[in-house]
């Protein structure tokens, strides 16, 4: 006969082990691992609101690993073999170098990449398939740039020769990979795109703006490039320095300074993205999940700038503006 004090106290294990296997499942955090070349602060925030808004509580449900290449590319696959033999549950990579470092890095852990254009640099197979273990967000950059180049004639009508500041260090979206869509876009607008100056650290832009100008320019694209943003003080001082007019891939660049700026709203890219991390840790497979591009793009421009330069931005233009920056 078993006492009811020993069936008791046999029942007590198995209970006690079952609730504490309940509340660990409920307080397991999901660890996310964030790779980018520079430390890109709005952009984090962004995604952490999106994650947020998502229900997820930093520190709780979720934690952010970050991972930085200290603005160095050649460093990148280190890096992203870093934070693979971390065993994040997810790795959000910005930029094509390092998504590819994160590509080359894993087969196996999910890669939720935001990047210009993933089938060009070879993540993906196509944007509706893609295929492994990537997804994420593609700005498609080239096109973009056509409506740069049309909105930086708009507002400074005198622009007649071009330089094109590009990243040598992402691929797909350097000058020199998307030079004769950029060149073909400026010709139907009247602009001669001249030689294009490509950068691989900070310590080359003093050159490259030097570049622009000896080669008689009159306005500056600026391509997109995480290590552009991490950087976009530097690239809008050198601007304003000599004078050139410049359009940019977006809004952070104007709030610091730039003349004008073009292309997806951050917080709803980075919304995107978060919604993707919340799939995939539900148990989706990154290989179903269609690749998406933004739907929400802004025009921003800066008055102070304006002024600065003595130019005189169109009315319409203006009016057609998400936001004038007084």
């Amino acid at each position: 006969m078993i006492h009811r004090r020993t069936f008791l106290g046999a029942l007590v294990i198995p209970l006690t082990t079952a609730v504490r296997r309940v509340a660990a499942q409920q307080t397991q955090v999901a660890r996310i691992g964030w790779l980018a070349i520079e430390p890109l602060p709005e952009l984090l925030g962004a995604f952490r609101k999106g994650l947020q808004t998502l229900g997820y509580v930093e520190g709780h449900t979720a934690v952010v690993e970050e991972h930085y290449a200290g603005g160095r590319a050649e460093r990148l696959a280190e890096v992203a073999a870093e934070l693979v033999r971390s065993k994040p549950d997810v790795i959000v990579s910005i930029g094509s170098a390092s998504s590819l470092a994160a590509q080359g890095a894993t087969t196996a852990l999910p890669i939720v990449f935001v990047v210009g254009d993933p089938v060009a640099t070879g993540l993906v197979k196509s944007l509706a398939h893609p295929g492994e273990n990537l997804t994420g967000l593609a700005i498609i950059a080239g096109e973009l740039n056509g409506k740069r180049i049309e909105l930086l004639k708009e507002a400074v009508p005198n622009v007649a020769r071009l330089a094109v500041l590009g990243d040598a260090n992402a691929p797909g979206t350097s000058s020199l990979s998307g030079l004769a869509a950029i060149e073909t876009a400026a010709r139907k607008r009247g602009i001669e795109v001249v030689r294009p100056v490509d950068v691989r650290s900070e310590a080359d832009f003093e050159t490259a703006f030097a570049t622009a100008v000896k080669e008689r320019s009159d306005g500056i694209l600026v391509l997109s490039s995480p290590l552009f943003g991490a950087l976009r003080h530097q690239i809008v001082a050198l601007a304003a320095k000599t004078k050139l007019p410049a359009i940019y891939e977006g809004r952070r660049f104007v709030e610091v300074g730039g003349l004008i700026s073009y292309g997806p709203n951050t917080v709803d890219v980075f919304r995107l993205a978060a919604a993707y991390v919340d799939k995939i840790l539900k148990g989706a497979k990154p290989a179903n999940l269609p690749v998406e591009r933004p739907t929400k793009f802004e025009l921003v421009i800066n008055m102070r700038t304006v002024k600065a330069l003595g130019i005189t931005i169109p009315q319409a233009l203006l009016t057609r503006a998400d936001e004038v920056i007084q």
